[in-house]
């Protein structure tokens, strides 16, 4: 009667303890939010896109201040007055006098000035997109860590009801005095050591969901479904290809060469310093009639042209005009920096893809279908005492961090993937 029911036990975990969730399946019990919709709330609830946004408005909003015509000038004055009696109509030259000024610069140079102003809200929207990947970066890669917690969990609890099934066996194979005291001490000690593992995980499933909810601008046990990852796709891409990418794709890159052109348009403006702003005026004075003759006066009429002389005074202006150039030289060289970066960063990622790719089709095709033959190999010699219990145990802990290990390639994989769509600027999964 024990031996039958040894032998149901041993059944019982070969055929109904070895299910894995199907692709696709998600791990949290409530919301419905896919990761897109992750991505899409915390690109609308983030407060450096706000900051950024309202750096624009200010950039923006300079650009009137100093491409517009300078304010004209009103002149009201007295021309002539006698200091001896301060009176208007005792000498016929005795003028009150309203005046109007308007400066006007060189032709081109407002049109030069607003567009060196312009294009610094175009480079902070390269900034914006920029940040908008990077969120899309670090949303996709703390919800892969958290969908890793969750699948460990998983594996790890159905790792524990497994041996405590081999418990079961055991400790029935004690009653009849065919296993040692030791062997049911030591898969006590595993579920033990297993149980302790659960709430490791835990511990960093929640951490990793309050890192996520914070992206989320949530709080921190804020519910967050995740799915498995049963099965991924592999890229195949190499590092020119990355490069070439990321030259056209990148707004980190394009804000660079944006920045490069704002110092060209800095030159301009400053090179129309070397040539004149002009200033009209009308004057019109006002005569009084003359107090000995009673004869009324013509008012008069006066207008004027005024040239200012671009006069290179310690070379206040050549000295502008060699700070646009430098400041052209600065981000040609931070662009080819950024470039020369990228490249070393790519060469490592594009390894690292490729040797993640072929361990997760070692694990796939190898490891894992012989991990899970080798444990059912191992109970079944264990039913009929070929094998010692160790190798059971040994047997059951390879499977469990095989199945965790294939699951942590998969999750890195994906990881990757994420920080170069950041750095190329564009989706690699199409």
């Amino acid at each position: 009667m024990n031996k039958i029911r040894i032998l149901l036990i041993t059944l019982t975990i070969l055929f109904t303890n070895f299910s894995f969730p199907q692709s696709g399946q998600m791990n949290s019990a409530s919301g419905d939010e896919t990761l897109q919709d992750l991505i899409n709330t915390a690109i609308d609830v983030s407060p450096k896109l706000s900051m950024l946004r309202a750096k624009r408005n200010v950039a923006e909003n300079k650009i009137p201040q100093n491409s517009n015509l300078p304010n004209p000038m009103l002149m009201l004055g007295l021309m002539n007055l006698p200091t001896n009696t301060f009176s208007f109509n005792q000498e016929p030259m005795t003028q009150k006098v309203v005046g109007l000024q308007q400066t006007i610069p060189f032709p081109g140079k407002l049109s030069s000035m607003e567009d060196a102003e312009a294009i610094d809200t175009l480079i902070i929207d390269k900034e914006i997109k920029d940040a908008e990947n990077e969120i899309r970066k670090n949303v996709k890669e703390k919800y892969y860590s958290l969908s890793f917690f969750r699948k460990s969990i998983q594996l790890a609890k159905e790792s524990k009801k497994l041996l405590e099934n081999i418990s079961d066996v055991v400790s029935t194979k004690y009653s009849v005095s065919t296993a040692s005291q030791q062997n049911l001490i030591k898969v006590q000690l595993e579920i033990t050591n297993i149980s302790d593992r659960i709430e490791d995980l835990k511990s960093k499933e929640s951490s990793t969901r309050s890192e996520l909810n914070a992206l989320l601008l949530r709080e921190a046990n804020s519910p967050i479904q995740t799915e498995t990852f049963d099965s991924i796709k592999t890229l195949d891409i190499t590092v020119k290809q990355l490069d070439s990418l990321s030259r056209i794709n990148r707004p980190f890159l394009q804000g660079i060469q944006l920045s490069q052109e704002k110092g060209k348009l800095k030159q301009k403006v400053a090179e129309k310093d070397y040539l004149p702003n002009f200033t009209l005026g009308v004057q019109y004075g006002q005569r009084d009639m003359l107090q000995k003759t009673s004869m009324a006066q013509s008012d008069f009429l006066s207008f004027s042209l005024g040239i200012s002389l671009p006069i290179n005074y310690g070379g206040k202006i050549s000295s502008k005009v060699d700070e646009a150039v430098s400041m052209q030289e600065l981000y040609s060289q931070q662009y080819y920096q950024a470039l020369q970066y990228l490249n070393g960063v790519f060469g490592t990622d594009v390894a690292v893809l490729n040797s993640l790719k072929e361990r997760i089709s070692l694990f796939e095709d190898g490891l894992l279908p012989q991990a899970k033959q080798n444990l059912s190999s191992t109970l079944a010699s264990y039913q009929v005492n070929k094998v010692d219990f160790i190798n059971v145990i040994d047997a059951q802990n390879q499977l469990f961090k095989i199945e965790t290990n294939l699951y942590k390639l998969k999750t890195d994989y994906q990881k990757k993937i994420a920080e170069l769509e950041f750095l190329t600027g564009t989706s690699l999964s199409n």
